[in-house]
């Protein structure tokens, strides 16, 4: 794994100012986004990473307030990894910065903020900023989402983000949280599967759904594939293999 590049702006007052997360596969575009960014007095915080799978690592210990991506890299492509940002709950905006135009079409599709080619004009990243900061403001504030469960006659709220996978159990639901307590619900598995969609919950199996911020790995042996949740190993069936690879890192062989 390459080590990040990682720095902290001491310029500039008043304002929101931004935590930015790099990641570009070419050292010397790395390098030269991150010193524009750091040194733009908007932005607070920069870390770089060389692949999209460190980035995405990243993102699961660290808050960001957008994220810019080259689009062609090695593993996991730029556009791949905007797929995976925009199942978070909340996700962070992106803006490309790449020497390909063929892949606007497909950014935009995805809501990227900005589109930006090299070789970079200081100017042109400026405005890129701009419109982080425009859309930012407009963006209404998150509603932290609880979850009714009853148990012994006692109703607790379990929050959402605790959530790791969803087990369908007839037409009711099992949920499964990080402290490894589980919940039955009188919810049909197919409605959460579309009221939870925007939150960053997948469907892989008939009977699964798995909250992506809680995959650590993916694994695919003698063709079965299934994913690593809170320790527990989960199936993934045939139909929702392909789907699953559009929007979850793919560990290069031999990875952690």
């Amino acid at each position: 794994m390459s080590e990040p590049s990682l720095s902290t702006s001491a310029v500039g007052a008043g304002g929101p100012r931004l935590r930015v997360l790099v990641v570009d596969d070419e050292r010397p575009a790395l390098d030269e986004l991150t010193y524009l960014l750091e040194n733009d007095p908007r932005v607070a915080a920069v870390a770089g990473f060389g692949s999209a799978t460190e980035g995405l690592r990243y993102l699961r210990e660290s808050e960001v307030d957008c994220v810019f991506l080259d689009i062609q890299m090695p593993g996991l492509s730029g556009l791949e990894l905007a797929e995976v940002l925009g199942r978070f709950k909340q996700p962070p905006p992106v803006v490309f910065v790449t020497a390909h135009e063929q892949h606007a079409v497909e950014a935009f599709d995805l809501h990227a903020i900005d589109y930006v080619l090299k070789p970079v004009r200081p100017e042109r990243l400026a405005e890129a900023v701009r419109r982080v900061l425009s859309g930012r403001e407009r963006r209404p504030a998150p509603e932290d989402t609880q979850i009714a469960v009853e148990r012994g006659g006692v109703t607790r709220f379990v929050e959402r983000g605790d959530i790791t996978h969803v087990e369908a159990q007839g037409d009711y639901a099992r949920l499964h949280t990080r402290a490894g307590e589980s919940h039955l619900v009188r919810v049909p598995l197919s409605t959460l599967e579309e009221e939870w969609a925007a939150a960053g919950f997948l469907r892989i199996h008939r009977s699964l759904l798995v909250a992506l911020a809680h995959v650590d790995e993916v694994r695919q042996e003698a063709g079965r594939c299934t994913v690593l949740v809170a320790g527990a190993e989960l199936p993934v069936s045939r139909r929702h293999t392909r789907a699953l690879r559009d929007v979850l890192v793919r560990r290069a062989a031999g990875g952690a």
